[in-house]
């Protein structure tokens, strides 16, 4: 079963408060003293600085900055963070640069589109709505935030699907495919869901025969029942999900205004050379990859130019050429 979404975001709240006490302390302040002041548990206030000072929220798809924060054994010395007795703040980042409202305005950011992610999957948590109008307050101001208008749940089949995943519970969906035309109804057994640029996606079985599974777009998703009968999750759960997220790098030629297209299909983006008109970039792509290197090169329009692997240099025009049939094909049935 893949881990529950991490929780957080429900004290970040907490934080500014921490890390004005640190920018007091150069020296750092050892992590029960430290808890004691905020009226926190040791373990629970290592969870977060530990939460938030890392790679977590790649798991919602964001990117953040290097860590600020430093963990020392009582000599001193660098420390395995689970273990360390003593944290502080790198540098000298000033109070500017701490807190909710002393963090940066990217870091605030990302805090911001975490949570928000959250709420999607667990809207009536009530803690957690209050630490999303704690950094609604801190990013428009008290005005703007009293105005800023409540969450709204844009994908009902979130909340099935989210169940399913925690309780090894099989889905029946109906679905808008994505790399080919047609709506199909289908049983699923959710192992995880991903919130990438595209939206929230769930990574779902039964594994074929290749030992393969599919990934399935929430927004192409029509409708998800909640089944009562329940599924084992494979063996290697871990490289199942690992083998279906893994990504081929491409080298793409692309004009500046289809810029987009590369954040649209790729998961994450490489800047190779720039200048006023074209842009050359490396992508990382997930499969289907010859299909989705289509989808880039005809969104990108006719200057746009696959340089790397050489072998998928005409998978635009492929693309395009099977659209063209396929339309064809639509307006002969309307006219017969």
């Amino acid at each position: 079963m893949s881990p529950g979404p991490p929780k957080y975001v429900q004290r970040f709240a907490r934080l500014p408060q921490v890390l004005e006490l640190l920018a007091d302390y150069p020296n750092g302040l050892p992590l029960d003293e430290l808890a004691d002041k905020v009226g926190a548990p040791d373990g629970e206030l290592r969870q977060d600085l530990l939460a938030f000072y890392s790679a977590d929220l790649v798991e919602f798809g964001f990117d953040r900055p290097p860590a600020t924060l430093e963990f020392l054994g009582p000599e001193g010395g660098d420390e395995d963070p689970y273990e360390a007795e003593i944290v502080r703040i790198s540098g000298d980042p000033g109070l500017d640069e701490l807190g909710v409202h002393y963090v940066s305005a990217s870091e605030l950011a990302l805090l911001f589109s975490a949570a928000r992610a959250l709420q999607d999957l667990d809207p009536s948590d009530e803690h957690l709505a209050a630490a999303v109008d704690v950094l609604a307050e801190t990013m428009y101001g008290e005005e703007d935030a009293r105005e800023t208008p409540e969450h709204k749940r844009w994908n009902e089949c979130l909340d099935p699907l989210h169940q399913a995943v925690q309780e090894h519970r099989r889905v029946r969906i109906v679905y808008s495919r994505a790399w080919q035309s047609g709506v199909r109804e289908r049983v699923i057994e959710p192992y995880q869901l991903v919130n990438t640029r595209r939206g929230w996606e769930v990574d779902a079985g039964p594994v074929d025969e290749r030992g393969a599974i599919r990934t399935y777009l929430l927004a192409n998703v029509r409708r998800a029942e909640l089944l009562p009968d329940r599924f084992v999750p494979p063996d290697d759960l871990t490289g199942v999900l690992a083998r279906q997220r893994e990504t081929t790098r491409v080298r793409a030629r692309l004009p500046q205004s289809a810029r987009w297209t590369a954040e649209m299909y790729a998961e994450n983006v490489c800047v190779v050379a720039d200048d006023e008109e074209f842009c050359t970039l490396d992508l990382d792509l997930l499969p289907p990859l010859e299909h989705r290197v289509g989808l880039l090169l005809v969104a990108a329009g006719s200057t746009a130019e696959l340089l790397e692997p050489t072998e998928l240099r005409s998978a635009g025009a492929d693309l395009a050429q099977e659209l063209l049939d396929h339309h064809r094909r639509t307006t002969d049935t309307w006219s017969s």
